[in-house]
């Protein structure tokens, strides 16, 4: 009977399996990983899985990013997120970490911050589509205003930048190496093996 299974249910079913060994052998390692555009549904997987693994005990847990960024407001669930449980985070770029995703990667102390040698960033002013009446759109600049200058302050207290430098920088995309941004302050450590995380 079920060499009648079309080829197409047949690897879906497989795909699922795969992608549920994947997922339970890195929360077993107390891993998760952010890729990909920074949305509503990616904030809500990495929350529920953050406080999941907080529930379990307090041993660290460790969050690759490798992301161009996203929306704001879900990068901000997943900052709070990382700083609101009680476990220590240590969070690994990878690929590209840009806009929002550097926001969620500063959500550790600089200790916990590491990158692998190829790993480039990006921090630059938030973006924001208007809409609507000149009311509506001077309320939305007013916004994104406020974001703007949030979000400096806290590159800049998390760098040791000023936060002046931070707003220049900022004023178009901002680029650094992996080197470029250790010297700047948002990666602590640049690592080349798992060996090199803390136990």
């Amino acid at each position: 009977m079920g060499d009648d299974v079309p080829d197409g249910a047949k690897e879906a079913a497989e795909a699922a399996r795969q992608f549920a060994f994947l997922e339970n052998t890195l929360l077993k390692n107390r891993t998760l990983t952010i890729f990909g555009e920074i949305n509503k549904d990616v904030a809500q997987r990495t929350t529920e899985k953050l406080l999941a693994l907080s529930f379990e005990s307090g041993d660290p847990i460790t969050v690759f990013i490798g992301s161009p960024g996203g929306h704001v407001e879900s990068g901000d669930t997943i900052f709070d997120m990382i700083r609101f449980i009680k476990p220590t985070v240590r969070t690994v770029g990878t690929g590209w970490v840009g806009s929002i995703a550097t926001h969620v990667y500063l959500a550790t102390g600089r200790e916990n911050r590491f990158a692998l040698p190829n790993t480039r960033f990006l921090i630059h002013q938030p973006a924001g589509g208007f809409g609507g009446d000149a009311s509506d759109i001077e309320i939305q600049a007013r916004e994104i205003v406020k974001t703007r200058e949030r979000i400096n302050q806290i590159i800049a207290d998390e760098t040791g930048q000023s936060v002046e430098r931070v707003a220049k920088d900022v004023d178009r995309d901002y680029w650094m190496s992996v080197e470029e941004s250790v010297e700047y302050g948002l990666v602590g450590s640049i690592i080349t093996s798992a060996t090199e995380l803390p136990g």
